[in-house]
C-alpha cells in the first residue's frame, strides 16, 4: 500500500512540475508546499529523482530553496542539469542559480 501512495504523490508532483514556465524554476518545498505537504520536500526530491526518462516532467526547473542544483547529479552527462536551464536563459554559476528570486515560480502564487 506505501509504493501505491508514494506513486500517487509523485504523480501529483509531476502534475505540478509539468506548469513551471519555460525559464523559471522552483524549489522542492514550493512544490510539497502547494500539495499541502510542506514537510515533504524531500519526497519531492524522490519524486524528480525517480522520474528520469519522463520528458513531460522539466525536473531540471526544480532546485533547492537556495537555488542550488543539488539534483544535478540525476541528470546523465556531467552537466546536463545545468545545459537545460541554461539553454533555457536561466544563469548558474557554481550550481547555483543567478537571480534566484526574480527567476522563482512560486506555485502557491502562480496557480
Amino acid at each position: 500500500m506505501g509504493v501505491k501512495e508514494n506513486d500517487n504523490f509523485f504523480e501529483r508532483v509531476y502534475e505540478v512540475a509539468k506548469l513551471i514556465p519555460y525559464g523559471r524554476i522552483t524549489s522542492y518545498g514550493a512544490i510539497a508546499k502547494c500539495l499541502g505537504a510542506a514537510r515533504s520536500a524531500r519526497m519531492v526530491g524522490w519524486a524528480m529523482n525517480a522520474c528520469g526518462g519522463r520528458d513531460d516532467v522539466p525536473a531540471h526547473r526544480v532546485v533547492n530553496r537556495k537555488g542550488i542544483l543539488t539534483g544535478k547529479h540525476h541528470f546523465d552527462g556531467t552537466n546536463l542539469m545545468q545545459q537545460l536551464l541554461e539553454s533555457e536563459g536561466v544563469e548558474v554559476i557554481d550550481n547555483q542559480i543567478i537571480d534566484f528570486e526574480k527567476l522563482f515560480w512560486d506555485p502557491m502564487t502562480e496557480l
